[in-house]
């Protein structure tokens, strides 16, 4: 299995997201040419405050937020645009970490009913896009951004998803 789950809040799991988030990280690394059976994915699955918390601490924002991500390995790329690297292949036998993942349940679900769209898309991409993160993609600069949104919208329309973006 390629996602861990620790629930922190039961919400989590009457929303379903074990295999939501198992569907979106498979894709995100089967894109990338990797066994989704051989790779590892942590994720907590908290409420606002503790993901606040985490926000506070590891990014300096005291605030609640919707997805959180740790890659255990820089994979960004330098240049603008430029694809990421490649994960480091771990020691035989072992699986490939890949880091860690935490999403909030009540910013999802406010952002999800303020778009007028399903929780389970909306979570889906969440967890696409941090998924994304651990394979060295970002948002920050504006090419890397374009390459990380149309990733996102291709993975996400082969998982049923419509477009989060159009």
């Amino acid at each position: 299995m390629s996602v861990e789950i620790l629930f922190e809040d039961t919400r989590w799991e009457a929303a379903g997201l074990a295999p939501l988030a198992e569907a979106a990280c498979d894709a995100a690394l089967a894109h990338h040419g990797l066994d989704p059976e051989t790779c590892e994915i942590s994720l907590l699955a908290c409420d606002d405050a503790r993901i606040a918390t985490l926000n506070a601490e590891f990014r300096g924002k005291p605030a609640a937020t919707n997805v959180l991500s740790w890659p255990a390995e820089d994979l960004a790329p330098e240049a603008d645009g430029a694809a990421p690297g490649t994960p480091t292949p771990p020691p035989p036998g072992m699986a490939l970490e890949l880091g860690d993942i935490a999403i909030a349940y009540d910013t999802c679900a406010r952002e999800a009913a303020a778009q007028g769209i399903a929780l389970n898309d909306h979570v889906t991409h969440l967890v696409l896009h941090g998924c994304l993160h651990l394979l060295g993609y970002d948002h920050i600069r504006p090419q890397d951004a374009a390459r990380m949104e149309t990733l996102e919208v291709e993975l996400l329309a082969k998982l049923g998803v419509a477009d989060p973006y159009g």
